[in-house]
């Protein structure tokens, strides 16, 4: 799959809407609710911006093979029992999606994919990982010309944290003890499990650790994958991605090195206290709209702070529909 840089939304629509609020004592007392609204009038090309009226959160599940090592507060099996829930339309995503009036693709193409064990051997195939991202890009694709005007990528996975703190020390230099945190709640003797496997994954992978996707290929999975194309397809098609958790936010961090621009079609709806999730918005500029510190997954955490940018839209809508008519 080829990466093009792309191209930002017109900061013109940025502007027009933050001058015209700051203009205002209505709008000024909207606080930062003014500047969601400015970046959401940037994406939608429009001077007065309105909710978003078809979310699409996509949620994809993974494995991998490193949870065999026992690194995570969920048994093995967990990744499979959360997407009985989500097939069912029960679980965290269906839930915050109803409230937050989303709809939800759920991709379970590699609940079941082998992975390798990334402390001793590759997670998997630069084919395997070529064709994952192809996949990401066509779900993209096909969502927006539907007519989604948000992506929202979530994620399904034991071990996730600890493929995203393997994939933080290596493109950062961070040192695997300061890359790891605390993931699903484990104690400290899984901690201490947790950060020798990042420990050798991030040696095996250390002579070409500027090499993006033959590194993502080592460390990763095909899940990871279809994160990274579905988040650059997204902003390659100028629609704008709500990101929530550790995961989609280091698959959106990947996505800005393979093709520069896609940040400026980002919004972080959460942070979490994992030290990769934290300095991977620092590297992308995001600043979260909620701190909540959700671990769920599934996109929930960037669900939740979907009502928040529709609340903005609307609010600055209405400020500036009051403006204009004092004008006629």
């Amino acid at each position: 799959m080829e990466f093009q840089p792309v191209e930002a939304p017109k900061q013109s629509h940025a502007h027009a809407v933050a001058d015209a609020l700051a203009g205002s004592v209505s709008g000024l007392a909207l606080g930062r609710l003014a500047s969601l609204a400015a970046w959401i009038a940037s994406v939608q090309g429009k001077d007065v911006p309105g909710p978003f009226v078809r979310p699409r959160a996509v949620v994809v599940a993974g494995n991998h093979g490193v949870a065999a090592r026992g690194l995570s507060a969920w048994a093995t099996d967990a990744g499979a029992t959360q997407a009985e829930e989500l097939r069912a339309g029960g679980g965290p995503a269906h839930a915050a999606a109803r409230l937050a009036g989303a709809s939800l693709r759920f991709v379970d193409d590699y609940l079941d994919a082998p992975t390798g064990a990334i402390d001793v051997e590759p997670a998997i195939s630069p084919e395997v990982w070529e064709a994952a991202l192809a996949a990401g890009a066509e779900v993209a694709d096909s969502e927006i010309d539907s007519g989604a005007d948000l992506i929202i990528p979530g994620d399904i996975g034991v071990g996730n944290t600890t493929v995203v703190a393997a994939v933080y020390g290596t493109f950062t230099r961070t040192e695997p003890v300061k890359a790891i945190g605390r993931g699903s709640g484990i104690n400290d003797n899984v901690w201490k499990v947790k950060a020798a496997a990042v420990r050798d994954a991030m040696f095996r992978v250390r002579g070409f650790r500027d090499d993006t996707e033959r590194v993502c290929a080592e460390l990763t999975g095909p899940d990871f994958a279809f994160l990274v194309g579905l988040i650059a397809r997204a902003a390659a098609r100028r629609t704008p991605v709500l990101i929530g958790e550790a995961y989609p936010a280091t698959a959106a961090y990947v996505a800005e090195r393979l093709a520069p621009g896609v940040k400026a079609w980002l919004i972080a709806g959460q942070v979490t206290a994992e030290p990769a999730h934290v300095g991977w918005l620092e590297a992308l500029d995001l600043k979260p709209v909620l701190a909540l510190e959700m671990k769920t997954g599934q996109g929930a955490g960037a669900l939740a702070a979907l009502p928040q940018l529709n609340l903005a839209a609307e609010l600055a809508g209405e400020v500036l529909a009051e403006g204009s008519s004092r004008s006629v």
